[in-house]
C-alpha cells in the first residue's frame, strides 16, 4: 500500500469523524498557537492537518492529494529506492509542520485564531510535482486553461504571496506558501541531477 493512500485513509476517516462538532475530535486536534505556546500541546503542529472544516474543504484536499501524491512517491522511489517512500511521508510530515510556524508565531498570544486542513502538505507535494515535471501542463479543476506546471506554480506563488499580505479572507495562503517553498526545498535536496533537469524542461 502507498504512503499516499495511507494519508488519505487516515485524514479522510479522522475528518468525517471530527465534523461532529458534539464530539472532542475537532477542537482536540485543530491548530491553535495559545494552546501550544501556553499548554504545550506541540502535537499540535501535525493533527490539524487530519481535520477539515467541511467536506468541500476535505474533498479539494483529497482530490488534489490523490491527483499528484502517487506520481510524486513513485518518482521519489524511482530515485532513492524503497527509502523513498520514507522520504515522501518525511517531506508530507514537515510540511505540515513548517508551513504553519509563521502562524504560529505570528498568533502564539491570539486565543481566537484556528487553523485545519492538509493544505500546507498538500502545497509541498504539489510543487515536488513541478519541480520533478516542469512542462507537464496544469489547470485548475472546473477552468479548462492548461498551461505548463512551471507557470502555473509560479503564478501560484505569486497569488498566495499577495493574498497572504492583504489577509482579507478565511484561508491559510501564507501555509499555501511555506507549503509550497518546503516542497521546492526538499525535492531539490533528494538528488542534485533534479535541478539540472527542471532547467532542461524551461528552455
Amino acid at each position: 500500500m502507498s504512503i499516499t493512500l495511507v494519508i488519505l485513509i487516515a485524514t479522510i476517516l479522522v475528518s468525517v469523524l471530527s465534523f461532529d462538532k458534539s464530539k472532542p475530535y475537532y477542537f482536540n486536534l485543530l491548530f491553535n498557537a495559545v494552546r501550544i505556546n501556553y499548554n504545550k500541546e506541540y502535537y499540535r503542529f501535525f493533527s490539524y492537518g487530519l481535520v477539515h472544516a467541511d467536506f468541500i474543504h476535505l474533498a479539494v484536499n483529497a482530490y488534489v492529494l490523490f491527483s499528484f501524491g502517487g506520481a510524486v512517491e513513485d518518482i521519489f522511489v524511482a530515485i532513492t529506492g524503497a527509502k523513498g517512500h520514507v522520504l515522501y511521508l518525511l517531506m508530507y510530515v514537515g510540511a505540515l509542520i513548517s508551513s504553519v510556524i509563521p502562524s504560529f508565531e505570528k498568533h502564539k498570544t491570539h486565543s481566537w485564531y484556528n487553523a485545519v486542513g492538509a493544505s500546507g502538505a498538500v502545497s509541498a507535494i504539489v510543487f515536488s510535482f513541478i519541480i520533478l515535471q516542469p512542462s507537464t501542463k496544469m489547470g485548475l479543476l472546473f477552468i479548462p486553461i492548461m498551461i505548463p506546471a512551471w507557470i502555473f506554480g509560479l503564478l501560484y506563488l505569486f497569488y498566495s504571496y499577495y493574498m497572504s499580505k492583504k489577509g482579507s479572507d478565511n484561508i491559510g495562503h501564507d501555509v499555501h506558501l511555506f507549503g509550497a517553498l518546503f516542497g521546492i526545498i526538499i525535492t531539490l535536496l533528494l538528488d542534485s541531477r533534479i535541478l539540472g533537469n527542471f532547467l532542461s524542461q524551461l528552455f
